[in-house]
């Protein structure tokens, strides 16, 4: 057991990070924070990085292992080449140089979780290097050092009951992107920001779901703090955080923590550090270790990784669309506002990533495209984020599983617009297809409409007018008497009679001549 490093510093409350987040200059006046983050992306792929052994979610334990996985004695590994593809197509939207030679390492170390006793790595022939990571909000380009691919890890989990660890192999051997990037940060809030746009890539191209909580993206943060205008401290590096709070709120206790010793004359020790969630600070776990501790040598079972420039060519003519520019082709083409775009993109991130690079079902921003042809896209926007994801929030259901298909919604928005059904009505027919999804194929909305009664009446609205004025005396005698304010309650009343079906401009209008007409 590693033992926890007793740390003398003042005890920082959730509610210093909240105020600490808004103004990292202010707490830390007349100090440099220095950040760089080595992040580790499970690729979206069938099968592991040197095996044919599925990659594993939500399966029992110790049931998708191969001998391999297991290292067996006398096991071959065998490289995945769409691992090898969708690593390119990271490092074609990061901007980093595809080399065209690579090689594989082992990096030794034992630990219960690595049952051969060491990872398969690229740690001194990369797979890419070079490129940047451009953040928009903190306008901060943060450059890279390399991308390298590598296996996973077992999982290990304590199991109190037995007093043990159990070891599971299904995630042994998984293959990893490990995305280092240059100490370019320099603050909690731009490392938060570094990684939340670095997800949202990689799930752009397909490359990697990004569910932080389900361990398919991890960080590694080294950080260090020295006075400004002297040269970098002694850098600790913080393992396996797990979501993008954790993030934020360990460097912030560690920074603390750096602080605290440099002004009262101690060393900062250079050393790997665990993270405790509860108690909001870091801990050590260990010395730090350098390369030679880790006896790096060529993986004697691979040879070099070469890569033509004619498949770097084919790979990035099957990139994607990259966020950056989608959002502002979005903003640009539509007229869409930052926020309205990214809420499209936004919808059910990480949850339908195809595998192998394969094309995920359409989501909202296809499916908005495709209502918006010929249509005010704001209108369009407004009805998706403000109706559809209501819907499908309130179900909490994937945008996937939405019945109403784009034809229909273009519809009952054109119908809208027309003044042939009014907007209560469209919401009466949007819950009413969530509530009883048809098997009809095309969707029949004016079928529905005549079902439901949801057209929008104007023949009897005199009527209804009428009998909404004799139901509210008052108002309406208030109304003669100038107060415009109090007419929008007969005009519920109108609405509430006429089972929303009245159109409300026009019901204003009629309320407006037959008050005016008994003054």
């Amino acid at each position: 057991m590693y033992k926890r490093l007793c740390v003398v510093k003042p005890r920082i409350s959730k509610r210093t990070y909240a105020t600490a987040s808004n103004s990292t200059a202010d707490q830390w006046s007349g100090w440099e924070t220095v950040i760089g983050i080595e992040v580790h992306a499970q690729i979206k792929s069938r099968r592991k990085l040197f095996s044919e052994s599925f990659n594993s979610t939500d399966e029992p334990p110790n049931t998708h292992v191969s001998l391999f996985d297991a290292a067996f004695p006398g096991t071959l590994p065998r490289l995945n080449r769409y691992c090898v593809d969708l690593a390119i197509r990271t490092a074609l939207a990061l901007n980093a140089t595809v080399q065209p030679k690579s090689a594989f390492d082992r990096k030794h170390y034992f630990y219960r979780d690595l049952p051969s006793g060491y990872q398969i790595t690229q740690n001194y022939a990369p797979l890419a290097t070079g490129g940047f990571l451009y953040l928009d909000k903190a306008q901060r380009r943060v450059g890279l050092k390399q991308i390298q691919l590598e296996q996973d890890t077992a999982k290990s989990t304590y199991a109190p009951s037995l007093g043990a660890t159990q070891i599971d192999l299904n995630r042994a051997g998984a293959g990893l992107m490990e995305i280092v990037s240059q100490p370019d940060m320099r603050s909690p809030e731009e490392a938060a920001a570094y990684v939340r746009t670095l997800q949202a890539l990689l799930r752009s191209v397909g490359a990697s779901d990004g569910n932080m909580e389900q361990g398919s993206l991890r960080c590694d943060v080294n950080v260090s703090v020295n006075r400004i205008g002297e040269p970098f401290g002694t850098r600790c590096e913080i393992k396996n955080l797990n979501s993008i709070k954790a993030v934020q709120v360990a460097i912030t206790s560690e920074v603390y923590r750096h602080i605290d010793l440099i002004e009262r004359g101690l060393p900062v020790a250079q050393e790997t550090r665990g993270f405790d969630e509860e108690r909001a600070e870091t801990f050590k776990l260990r010395s730090k270790e350098d390369a030679p501790d880790y006896r790096y040598m060529p993986d004697p079972n691979l040879p070099p990784l070469l890569v033509s420039e004619a498949h770097v060519d084919k790979v990035r003519q099957t990139m994607p669309e990259l966020p950056p520019a989608l959002s502002a082709r979005l903003q640009v083409d539509y007229g869409l506002t930052e926020k309205q775009a990214e809420v499209l993109m936004s919808v059910d991130s990480g949850v339908n990533i195809g595998y192998d690079g394969e094309v995920a079902p359409p989501g909202a921003v296809p499916y908005f495209e495709e209502v918006a042809r010929g249509r005010d896209p704001k209108v369009v926007v407004n009805w998706i984020t403000q109706e559809l994801l209501a819907q499908l929030s309130r179900r909490d259901e994937p945008f996937i599983a939405n019945p109403i298909p784009p034809s229909a919604l273009g519809e009952l928005i054109d119908l809208l617009q027309a003044g042939q059904i009014t907007g209560t009505s469209v919401k009466t027919l949007i819950r009413h297809i969530f509530n009883s999804p048809s098997s009809d194929s095309p969707l029949s909305i004016s079928t529905l409409m005549d079902e439901l009664g949801l057209k929008a009446t104007s023949s009897d609205l005199r009527a209804v007018c009428e009998k909404a004025v004799s139901l509210l005396p008052q108002e309406a005698e208030l109304v003669r008497k100038g107060n415009e304010k109090v007419l929008m309650k007969i005009v519920g009343q109108v609405m509430k009679l006429s089972k929303g079906t009245a159109d409300g401009k026009a019901a204003r209008e009629m309320l407006q001549e037959i008050l005016r007409a008994k003054e």
